[in-house]
């Protein structure tokens, strides 16, 4: 308490003529000690080890659910509330689904590759889902999909059975793996703004981190 007198003692009196500029207190800063910022995307070799783990271990739903979240790379908050029918037609999975953005409110259309497609499939199959279910119900009662905080902490393991550090990862970083290996592989900007729905060019450029270096060495390349 003894700084909030002395911070009082520094403050105009209320008659002063002084204009009277606001004080707060010195609070901690909510980021402290705490590595923030964008979360990085994985590499081609993480995701591998998670993938042969989550084979292994017969983690049917999660192979599923992160296999789908490499390709469509949708917002946690997408993933988690995608429907079977968002996916499939019939009996089948669908090689291309499209889904309304609860961010944007704007559609993205998305590509499953085959091992996604087996692995969803798969996962349909053993949890008997219907056309209207949710593709990854919970397993709680106060929700009828997984959530965002329980998809982050899925995630959370993913990131420590690959051997990485979890603070560096998250899942905005299922979101960006793929468009950043598309990016340079490419340097086609215009898909990756697409893929990821982004209605601005500079959001993208700012989303996958883009530096005057990155620009330097396309540049670089072109020869006239």
């Amino acid at each position: 308490m003894a700084t909030e007198r002395h911070e009082f003692k520094n403050q105009a009196p209320i008659n002063s003529k002084e204009p009277i500029m606001e004080t707060r207190e010195h609070r901690e800063a909510w980021n402290k000690g705490k590595l923030v910022g964008q979360k990085a995307p994985l590499k081609p070799k993480d995701i591998w080890a998670i993938r042969i783990h989550l084979q292994n271990a017969h983690a049917v739903r999660d192979l599923a659910m992160f296999n789908l979240a490499i390709d469509s790379k949708l917002r946690g908050c997408d993933l988690v509330s995608l429907r079977v029918r968002d996916v499939t037609h019939g009996n089948q999975v669908l090689s291309r689904a499209m889904v309304l953005q609860r961010k944007t409110q704007r559609p993205v259309q998305f590509e499953l590759t085959e091992p996604t497609r087996t692995a969803v499939a798969a996962w349909i199959a053993k949890a008997r889902l219907r056309s209207e279910d949710f593709l990854f119900p919970s397993r709680l009662h106060d929700s009828p999909h997984v959530s965002t905080r329980q998809y982050a902490r899925i995630v959370e393991h993913w990131v420590v059975v690959a051997g990485l550090d979890p603070s560096a990862y998250g899942t905005h970083s299922m979101r960006r793996t793929k468009a950043t290996l598309i990016y340079k592989r490419t340097k086609n900007l215009r898909a990756v703004q697409l893929l990821l729905g982004h209605s601005k060019l500079e959001s993208t450029v700012r989303y996958l981190g883009i530096e005057v270096d990155d620009a330097l060495e396309i540049s670089e390349q072109i020869e006239i």
